[in-house]
């Protein structure tokens, strides 16, 4: 089924944001993302849906809920990210992970999130400096308190590698200089700690000291 709906879609899903906040549910995510290069043609007319352009105006009109965007929204699936970096390189510009880092700042809102499932798994190894750049992006334009971890396991198998290598990750000097990105941290740091589990536990209400039993 291909039919089509935006978030930001007042007749069709406002309904269903008014229902769920009425149920006590306050956290939607969303799959965004996750194009192939040739998705202009491939695609014509679905994949303006997997971009972030109907979050914006969802977010600033239900601040009520959390808008979690999976994958954070980059944009490259299946091909080598290198064009990816190289455009992060001359522009300062990730697809579609720019655009999502910048909605807090063009509407005003608090309440969106970047999931790093699939987006993380696939440049942490082969791309570490694209993956630093997309963590500074986000960090710099959600905030560290915006930026919960998953791994998309399975399809990746074990998390560990990936666990491991947000362990390691450290934003380069000069990306930190030249676009003004805070470091990452220590591995037990408070910023990857967050990231690892402070966020999710926070918006899903886990009680973290209950739940490992101390």
């Amino acid at each position: 089924d291909l039919s089509q709906w935006r978030l930001d879609d007042e007749d069709l899903v406002y309904p269903f944001y008014e229902k769920i906040q009425s149920a006590g549910i306050n956290t939607v995510c969303i799959h965004k993302g996750l194009m192939p290069a040739d998705y202009e043609t491939s695609w014509p007319g679905l994949w303006e849906h997997a971009t972030v352009s109907d979050l914006g105006k969802a977010a600033k009109d239900w601040p009520g809920i959390n808008f979690v965007i999976y994958h954070s929204a980059l944009r490259p699936f299946i091909e080598l990210p290198d064009a990816t970096l190289q455009q992060f390189e001359d522009s300062g510009r990730i697809d579609w992970v720019t655009d999502l880092a910048e909605i807090p700042q063009k509407f005003g809102v608090s309440n969106v999130f970047a999931e790093l499932g699939t987006c993380f798994a696939v440049t942490s190894i082969t791309h570490t400096r694209l993956a630093a750049a997309m963590i500074g992006q986000l960090i710099k334009g959600l905030g560290a308190d915006k930026i919960v971890w998953g791994t998309d396991s399975v399809w990746y198998g074990s998390p560990q590698w990936q666990i491991e290598a947000m362990r390691r990750l450290e934003i380069p000097e000069d990306m930190q200089e030249q676009h003004g990105f805070a470091p990452l941290g220590v591995a037990d740091g408070e910023v990857k700690t967050a990231i690892f589990s402070g966020n999710a536990s926070r918006m899903y209400d886990v009680d973290v000291t209950a739940a490992v039993g101390e």
